[in-house]
């Protein structure tokens, strides 16, 4: 198994490169079921910031480009149980998929409640706020 960073995911779901999207292009699709390309967390993170803040993307677009990696059988996301329900939240909410992934994290790891500045995130990503 092979690591993929997050350019290469870029290439390749933009085809926005004549020299490195057809390079992505080929090593993507050499993977296989049985000889996947793993996506690091952080990757998959970069990946939503990159999609929405560089090229533009709404939050449907970037949510249908990171379900199609959870389903794709040539790739192993980090954590994916945990993306899927971090991308669930910021699918039909407002806050930003890296407020939902730090929440569900915590959830995850047995956290009672994830504190937070951020009215947005409390509002939106199941943060607790801080109060004054």
């Amino acid at each position: 198994m092979i690591a993929l960073d997050t350019n290469v995911l870029v290439r390749y779901m933009m085809q926005d490169d004549p020299k490195q999207s057809p390079r992505a292009t080929r090593l993507i699709e050499a993977l296989s079921g049985e000889d996947p390309g793993f996506v690091p967390l952080v990757a998959t993170v970069e990946l939503v910031w990159v999609l929405s803040g560089s090229y533009g993307l709404g939050r449907a677009q970037v949510s249908e480009a990171l379900d199609g990696l959870l389903r794709s059988k040539e790739l192993r996301l980090d954590r994916a149980d945990v993306v899927m329900q971090a991308l669930r939240r910021f699918s039909t909410g407002g806050a930003d998929f890296a407020d939902c992934l730090i929440e569900r994290i915590a959830a995850g790891a047995g956290c009672t409640d994830t504190m937070t500045f951020d009215a947005g995130a409390a509002r939106s990503a199941g943060m607790r706020l801080i109060g004054a």
